[in-house]
């Protein structure tokens, strides 16, 4: 799967189950936005992000990949998801 639509609402739905409760569609103001820096996640839902998205889209995330840049806001998250999965074929 890389629809972009399909994977935001993947991450959207595991953010409401686990941190939001059903807000956090409203929460994100855009794919842009830092989820760090708007306390969207902290370090402990950056790490449980990680085994969310492995565990979800079969892949493993190597540490030299763990950085805010690669998953600190939707469209950052989307975009390493898709490029792993189409590079998986």
């Amino acid at each position: 799967m890389n629809d972009y639509a399909a994977l935001r609402q993947y991450i959207i739905d595991w953010l409401d189950d686990n941190y939001h409760f059903g807000d956090a569609e409203a929460l994100i103001q855009s794919d842009e936005m830092s989820f760090m820096d708007h306390a969207i996640l902290d370090s402990l839902g950056f790490v449980q992000l990680i085994l969310f998205l492995e565990q979800t889209f079969d892949m493993a995330i190597d540490r030299k990949d763990l950085s805010r840049d690669n998953f600190d806001g939707m469209a950052k998250i989307i975009s390493y998801v898709s490029s792993h999965q189409a590079a998986k074929g």
